[in-house]
């Protein structure tokens, strides 16, 4: 098995060969796919819409891929744009059902219980109605950090928000999930 390096990936991705890009491009999915789509379910919840999401996000990083200019790491540019496919669905959701997010039957409870890929007790199915509840920033903010362990350096070159400002979302995010979970 051939080891992951990116900066040989990038070089055959500016390869005129169009066979030496695509197997480029290929090893970036392999490397890639777990990563993302496990961010990707954190937002969306659902592993079909996940599914389909990360698809299009690789779609999405091919067609532009010539538009990357390596300012930032490829990682970054593929999270970035995993979480915007990611909020564009959500907000369609959101427009086409006119979901409010103050209304507590919003979340979708029973779509996450009937998920056949959910496998969390009682207790995280009540954390992840709290992440849901968030604010779409500290949502992004609390899942990168908590679930992913990534430094708000990382976090910072994804979603373009100074590390200070990062702090203080996860701060608030936390402080609400507690008070969800723990209202008295």
């Amino acid at each position: 098995m051939k080891l992951y390096n990116e900066e040989e990936i990038l070089k055959q991705l500016k390869n005129v060969d169009p066979n030496l890009q695509k197997k480029a491009f290929e090893q970036i999915v392999s490397f890639y796919s777990d990563k993302l789509y496990r961010q990707i379910r954190k937002i969306v919840l659902s592993h079909d819409d996940a599914n389909d999401l990360l698809q299009d996000t690789f779609i999405k990083a091919w067609m532009n891929i010539d538009l990357f200019r390596g300012d930032a790491k490829l990682s970054s540019w593929l999270y970035r744009i995993a979480f915007n496919e990611s909020i564009t669905f959500i907000n369609k959701q959101r427009a086409q059902n006119k979901i409010c997010l103050d209304n507590k039957d919003a979340f979708p409870v029973e779509k996450l219980e009937s998920d056949e890929y959910f496998d969390g007790d009682a207790l995280q199915l009540k954390l992840q109605e709290a992440i849901f509840k968030l604010p779409e920033k500290q949502k992004l903010v609390f899942n990168m950090r908590y679930y992913d362990e990534m430094t708000y350096e990382e976090i910072s070159e994804i979603v373009g928000t100074s590390v200070g400002a990062l702090k203080a979302s996860y701060h608030h995010a936390v402080k609400k999930i507690e008070s969800f979970l723990n209202p008295d």
